[in-house]
């Protein structure tokens, strides 16, 4: 007669959150990657184009600067944030999960509605059209579309400016939410919320941006490897967060 076998029990599912911490603490970097390489860019290339005259001559005469100056690299690096946000949300889960699942939300709203701006694509495609134009009429309606996209690009229009307050607004509560606990030391979260802060403050005071974001730029270059860091040790200890609560004393 057969005998029941008793079921196995369920795994822990501790291994699966350090996959999302390994995947964000990558994120981290690729994004410290990403903001070196804009500051570079700023310096060697300049930034994006006053005019969509401008913007066409540049795509015209040099494709790959045109795109570098009209923030595609932006356009590529910005989905690594919904990245980073779950593996600082599987980090800081039991922290609380109230407040580490409102600032992953308000994370991804965020880079959503960037995207949703229209951005260096939409430049080429009227750019390619403009340089094909036969009449001086659809060249000037071709340049005004192009302002048009300018004026609602990734950094100008209404989609964009609410996307980076969420973004902005999720990465300082995140900060916030690490004071509360030891799984990220005092020191990454201060960063944070004086980086990210400053970034947020940019945004409702854009008249004072330069001084604000010459702050805030050398922080994130500090801020982006040290959360890698850490979430890259949390993924490699394979203990479960309310352990790893106890261990964090490093910066």
């Amino acid at each position: 007669m057969p005998v029941d076998r008793p079921e196995a029990a369920p795994q822990s599912d501790d291994s699966e959150w350090n996959v999302l911490c390994r995947a964000g603490g990558v994120a981290a970097f690729i994004l410290l990657a990403y903001s070196l390489a804009t500051m570079v860019q700023l310096v060697v290339f300049g930034g994006a184009p006053a005019t969509a005259g401008e913007a066409f001559d540049l795509l015209r005469g040099n494709r790959m600067v045109g795109l570098l100056r009209l923030d595609l690299p932006t356009v590529l690096a910005l989905p690594f944030y919904y990245v980073l946000f779950l593996g600082l949300f599987a980090a800081l889960r039991r922290t609380g999960e109230v407040y580490p699942m409102v600032s992953t939300a308000l994370a991804f709203v965020g880079v959503t509605l960037i995207f949703a701006a229209p951005g260096a694509l939409s430049m080429l495609a009227l750019s390619e059209r403009y340089s094909a134009a036969k009449t001086e009429l659809a060249r000037s309606q071709l340049q005004a579309a192009g302002e048009a996209i300018m004026a609602a690009d990734m950094w100008h229009g209404t989609a964009a400016f609410m996307g980076g307050l969420l973004l902005q607004s999720g990465t300082v509560l995140v900060s916030l939410v690490m004071l509360r606990g030891n799984v990220f030391s005092k020191t990454i979260a201060y960063i944070g919320i004086v980086a990210h802060g400053l970034d947020l403050a940019h945004i409702l005071l854009p008249s004072f941006g330069i001084v604000l974001m010459a702050i805030a730029g050398p922080l994130y270059l500090i801020w982006f490897p040290l959360v890698g860091r850490r979430l890259l040790q949390l993924a490699r200890s394979g203990a479960p967060s309310a352990t790893l609560e106890a261990e964090c004393h490093e910066p």
